[in-house]
Parts: C-alpha cells; structure tokens; sequence
C-alpha cells in the first residue's frame, strides 16, 4: 500500500488511522519532507535570562552535618537497577582549603517497595574531587563527599521507596521515591521522556523545569551544558560572555559552587524522575595538570560499566522499547578511536525486536542552520553519521545552539526517507541568551576556518559540490533539510505510541504548558529502511 510515495505495512495504517483520531490531524514523517519553516523572531520576549543569585533561597544548603542533599537518580543500562547519588559535608572555597575524607561518611541506602519497610539495603562508593588553579589570586575548591550507590535487582514498571545517607551517624535523607522503567519489548515504553539542553541556573532556567514538570516526565535527558560554572571567575564574578569581560585571565576559571547551587536547586525533580546527562563543551573547565570534566565526572553516575563502556562520556541504556546511546562530542570519536568500536559494538548489540526505537544523543549538532555553532562538529559527522545511519538510528537530540530546530529526516546533507529526524533543543535558558541568526541570512555565513571546535580542533568542513549549495559553505536559503526552526527557550517531550509511531512535542516556555510549539509523529518503516551492513558511497563534501 502506498501512502505519500512510501510503502507502509496494513499494520502501520491502523496505527496511523488510530493516531489520526487521537492527534487531531498532528503531521507525521510520512507526509515529509517537509517545506522548511522559520518563525520570526517574537522581539517582545527574550527571556529572563539571567542567573539565580547565590542568595536565593533554592540554592542554599539546608542540611546539617552529613546529611545528603544534592540527591539524584540516574538508569542503569537496563530496567532492574538504577543509581542514587547525593553529597554530604560543604564544600571549600580559597586558598587553603582541607579536602573532606570520603572514608568518614558511609555510602548506604535503604529501599523497598512500601514507604516505611525499607527492607533492602545496597552499599556504594564515595568521592571528593579539586578544582585547582596553578596561578596566584585564583581560588580553589573542594567538593563535599560524592556518593553513588547502584540498587540492582529491581522490578520493571514499580514504584521504589529509598532514604540515602549513613546510617550509624545517622545521618539519613527524607524518605523519597522513584519509578522504574518498564521491561524493554516492543509494547512498552515510559509515558513520556522529557529532553532539554543546555539549561544554565537562570530565571528562564527556572520555567523550562517548571513547565517540563507539568508534563510529567518518566525520565529526563539533558544533552549537556548543565549549570554554567565556567561563566564566572573562581571570586564568584559572572559575564553572560567570558571571553568577552575576562580575556586576560590565565586559564579558563570556573565558579564551581554553582555546581552545588544546581543540585540543590534540581533535588526536588532529580531525586524522583531519573536524569541521564551527556557532556557539553561547558563541562570541559580545564584545571591543573591539564584535567578536564573533572566535576561533570565526579557528580554523576553513568552506567558506563554496564553498557561496556570504559568512560563517563558514552554509554548507553535501556527505557523500555527504546536504546538511547549517549555519545561524546569532546572525546576522540574517529574510526581508530575507542568511542568509535564502542558505538559499533553497541550498536551491533541492539535487537530491534526488543527495542525497536533507536535514539542517539550528543551534544554539538550535526544538522544545526543557525550561525552559531554552524558545522562546527563536522569532523563527528564524517567519521560517525554512515555507522549511524546503516543500523537504522531513528531520532537524534542535541543541545549547544541555543535556539529549537527540527530536521527532516536526513543523510549526509540529503533527504532520505530513512535517515534520523535531527532535534536541537539547546534552548534551556541559560545565561548565554539564545542565538538568532541562521547561516542562510544574507552576510551571516562564517568564515569555514572559524568554524572547528576550538577543544577537539580538526577542520572537515568544505564547500558543498552538489544540490542547491553546491560550490559555497552555506545555502543561500533554510536548507531543505531543516524543517522548522524557531528562536525561543523550551524543552521537548517525546512519547513512544507503539513500535512504529513516536510523538514529539516542543514547548515554548511563553506558551500555556499544554500548547505545543511545534508537534509531529515521527513514523519509523522498519520494512522499508532495514539495518544495511554495507556502508553507503554517497559523498557529497570534497575539499575543493
């Protein structure tokens, strides 16, 4: 049966007949590509974005002694265990500062299936780590004690109680709860999983988690840039651009309590709904000894470990029917690199007959019109997009331009009806304010020489040699591939329907929290875009 020139199963009909009904006429792939659209920029809103200050009250510790605050939840890589992190102790700030000893403080929680029988118990690992500083007048710090504890053995789709801390001191939390994810088949899916990025502590901050919240999501993933620390000076000085206020400063300084603000001020959702974070560039703050990522590390758990990775800055995991593999854009990603045998075991790994929904995740987009950031993860894309692309990845997130953008389904800068849908949802509400030109705009193309990221280098980014770019960097229109983009703070909503139909929201933080800014089915064809094994031919970049 044919249905917009693409053959679709009878089975697929009914689903999409049944949809129909229920969405109210909610576009799908299937009717794409789709006509490129740019809303223009709304002038008489542009955020709060400003920074929460140190004295606002959500920041502040309100713990004594070693009880846990700062507590989240992370996934394992499958439904039957998850993670419990926390902090316990103050951290330190100055020139002489005493780092805690993680052996004073146990590492326990308690859990079980009713609030006051807490008949479980499991046992973790605790650890401070430094933000030093070689050069004179610059502070220091030190963490409070890290903990991550794993609870396996866990019933999928169940409702666990949990108190974290030590017991002997004691020194426990409140008693707390989470929900685990449902068994992975094709049937069974997590109602809905929130996507933001690129979030910040600012007052906008503050309203993309408020208006997420009402939407009830079952698991949050932030494709990184999480609080800004690297925005400010280690005496607590911030600028909205720090190359700009402090370009004379020797090293890249950080403010690292705005770490723990973060947590404090996250704690009421994280401690409930599971997070899964991937790095971003604002997560690098380089220190003594050239050590990078050193608090992004310390501060979440990964199940790295359980998903055969050997680093906190790819893995992946199951929620339900769906195989999120997280991937580092600040990390070698070629094809002699580790990162790249990892994805291709993990990959290799994953039956779509348990999850059948295929979702990758980064932080720097491939497919990005806006002209900040534009190809700057190029050198990603030509080494990792046709391995991506031949196992049949469905939805890919990323985070860094701070502006909303969805793609239609796209391979190697060309409409195909069996590449990824390209979602960018850097649009948090950090204090970077958001980015409004497109590379497309008339004056607005980069040079390409500016245009590599200045952590990982490498230059892959030529002109175009076919299509209607062909012989320049940039089109001289939104790009075919790019179907809807819009300048504005929100977050995203993904519902996985069945095996084949995955509804995707996103909300403007301005809008009423049930009203969706932009909304389509994404439909995948399994029969018509089978897993290739053989790797496509077709280039269209040269170095001309």
């Amino acid at each position: 049966m044919e249905m917009g020139g693409e053959a679709i199963s009878l089975a697929a009909l009914a689903a999409l007949c049944l949809l129909c009904i229920e969405g109210g006429g909610v576009p799908t792939t299937l009717d794409g590509p789709f006509n490129p659209i740019t809303v223009p920029l709304d002038t008489s809103f542009r955020g709060n974005a400003e920074d929460l200050p140190h004295t606002d009250p959500r920041l502040q510790r309100n713990v004594q002694g070693f009880q846990p605050e700062q507590i989240s939840l992370t996934l394992s890589a499958t439904y039957d265990s998850v993670w419990i992190s926390w902090v316990t102790g103050e951290f330190q700030i100055g020139d002489n500062i005493k780092p805690l000893d993680p052996n004073t403080v146990s590492s326990q929680v308690f859990y079980g299936k009713k609030k006051h029988h807490l008949t479980h118990i499991s046992n973790g690992h605790s650890l401070v780590y430094n933000q030093l500083y070689p050069f004179e007048g610059l502070q220091n710090y030190t963490s409070g004690i890290i903990h991550h504890v794993r609870l396996k053995g866990l019933k999928p789709d169940t409702v666990y109680y949990y108190q974290c801390g030590d017991a002997s001191i004691p020194a426990l939390s409140d008693i707390l709860q989470f929900k685990t994810m449902p068994v992975s088949g094709p049937r069974s899916y997590p109602s809905r999983i929130a996507v933001v990025g690129d979030l910040g502590l600012t007052y906008n901050m503050t309203s993309t988690i408020s208006q997420m919240m009402r939407n009830d999501p079952d698991v949050i993933v932030l494709v990184g840039d999480v609080c800004y620390a690297n925005m400010y000076l280690t005496n607590g000085t911030g600028s909205d651009c720090y190359s700009c206020s402090f370009s004379q400063t020797p090293i890249h300084e950080t403010y690292q309590p705005r770490w723990d603000y973060w947590g404090r001020f996250m704690q009421p959702v994280i401690s409930k709904i599971p997070i899964m974070v991937v790095e971003g560039n604002h997560e690098i703050e380089k220190q003594v000894e050239n050590q990078t990522f050193v608090a992004y590390s310390s501060r979440f758990a990964f199940p790295s470990k359980e998903s055969g990775s050997s680093s906190t800055f790819y893995y992946s995991f199951n929620a339900g029917g769906i195989h999120f593999i997280m991937l580092g854009a600040y990390i070698g990603y070629g094809k002699s690199e580790e990162q790249y045998w990892w994805l291709k075991r993990d990959l290799k790994n994953v039956d779509r007959k348990v999850t059948p929904w295929l979702v990758a995740t980064w932080h720097a987009p491939w497919y990005s019109t806006y002209k900040a950031h534009y190809r700057e993860a190029e050198c990603m894309r030509v080494a990792m997009e046709d391995l991506l692309y031949n196992y049949g990845v469905d939805i890919v997130f990323n985070g860094h331009v701070h502006a909303y953008e969805r793609s239609n389904r796209v391979y190697n800068y060309t409409l195909d009806p069996c590449g990824p849908v390209h979602i960018t949802v850097g649009d948090g509400g950090n204090r970077e304010k958001m980015a409004i030109p497109h590379a497309d705009e008339p004056g607005q193309c980069p040079q390409p020489s500016t245009t590599p990221d200045n952590y990982m280098g490498g230059f892959c980014a030529f002109n175009f040699t076919s299509g209607p770019a062909a012989g320049r960097f940039c089109w001289d229109r939104q790009p075919d591939y790019s179907a809807y983009r819009e300048t504005s703070f929100g977050h995203g909503i993904l519902e996985m329907k069945n095996e084949t139909f995955a509804l995707w929201t996103w909300h403007r933080n301005q809008d009423l929290y049930n009203f969706p800014g932009d909304q389509i089915y994404i439909v995948r064809q399994p029969d018509k875009c089978p897993i290739q094994t053989k790797v496509s031919s077709k280039v269209i970049i040269s170095e001309e």
